[in-house]
């Protein structure tokens, strides 16, 4: 049962927001890009998450996230030890990512099968996420919204058919933005929708011939 004196903000197990809900949220989304609870997971903690996340159960949260528990789920205080007997391999490590990232950032590192992908995140308080980074594209995450991540070749109209593929499905767009670190190179689109996107929906996506790869990262607030 959670006490009251867990509670503090949002729903949530633990005594901080930003190192309890905030973290477990951004394992949630980390989880999406590997479609499930991943087999292996390297978390690099900097800032406040290094010095006192310990502590404050940042560990867990994350780890929890990771499994697909939300922040109110009270197994979150057992997280670790479920890890282990569940077969998630993970490992803690501090570090100084950068002088101006969040004092609340961990970077994440994380297999499943044959995906591997890594997604840096900040907690910003009272379980405010922020997603800066996927496989080294700089990004814009909250998750507010069931999102879609993609990586495609850059080629012309390839945003106009993803668009069309939602439209057919009636799933409307809240925003879309696209990275690419040259000319002709690849591209990252980071699609927030109203709707969640079904698995059809998803892999109608995939199966777009110049689209590398695509996950959804479902709606973790709010």
């Amino acid at each position: 049962m959670v006490s009251l004196l867990d509670i503090i903000g949002p729903v949530m197990v633990g005594p901080s927001s930003s190192h309890t809900a905030g973290a477990c949220r951004i394992g949630l989304l980390a989880r999406g890009l590997v479609g499930g609870t991943p087999e292996r997971a390297r978390m690099e903690l900097h800032g406040s998450f290094a010095r006192t996340g310990e502590g404050h159960g940042t560990d867990k949260a994350i780890a929890g996230g990771l499994m697909g528990f939300r922040p109110d789920d009270d197994r979150i205080r057992d997280a670790l030890n479920i890890a282990e007997r569940e077969g998630l391999a993970y490992v803690f490590e501090k570090t100084t990512l950068s002088e101006t990232a969040h004092p609340n950032t961990v970077r994440i590192t994380l297999e499943r099968g044959d995906r591997s992908h890594v997604m840096t995140g900040e907690s910003l308080g009272a379980g405010r996420i922020h997603i800066t980074e996927v496989d080294g594209f700089p990004v814009e995450v909250h998750g507010n919204h069931h999102t879609i991540v993609l990586v495609a070749e850059d080629v012309k109209g390839s945003v106009a058919g993803i668009a069309q593929l939602l439209a057919d499905a009636s799933i409307n767009i809240a925003t879309l933005r696209l990275t690419r670190k040259e000319k002709g190179g690849d591209a990252f689109m980071v699609i927030e929708v109203d709707d969640r996107p079904d698995e059809p929906v998803r892999d109608a996506i995939r199966a777009l011939p110049w689209v590398r790869w695509s996950h959804r990262l479902d709606k973790v607030s709010g």
